[in-house]
């Protein structure tokens, strides 16, 4: 079937990069750490800009107590990477992803 094209909307593209943050082992969580409040105010866990280059995604985890944070973000990275232009298909310009935390 040529002449068709898939649109996926930012909300998809969060979620399944949320998803794929979640499987790698050592993080505990998708958002923001320390106090309840500070996740309230952060605003959204993954955030993803779609333009005509290509997808940038920022995404923050807490990651679980006695990870090497280095490693864990990049495999995360990875994993954002895979997920984003294999799964769906889109060229990834870059993703950033912030430890925010330690623990559960």
């Amino acid at each position: 079937m040529s002449g068709h094209e898939l649109t996926v909307g930012p909300s998809v593209i969060r979620e399944l990069v949320g998803l794929a943050a979640l499987e790698v082992p050592g993080v505990a969580r998708v958002g923001r750490g320390g106090a309840p409040w500070r996740r309230l105010l952060g605003g959204r866990p993954v955030r993803v800009r779609v333009q005509e280059e290509g997808v940038t995604v920022r995404i923050w985890i807490v990651a679980r107590p006695g990870q090497a944070i280095g490693p864990l973000a990049g495999q995360v990275r990875s994993a954002v990477a895979a997920t984003v232009e294999r799964l769906l298909g889109l060229d990834l310009r870059a993703v950033t992803v912030l430890v925010d935390g330690v623990g559960g």
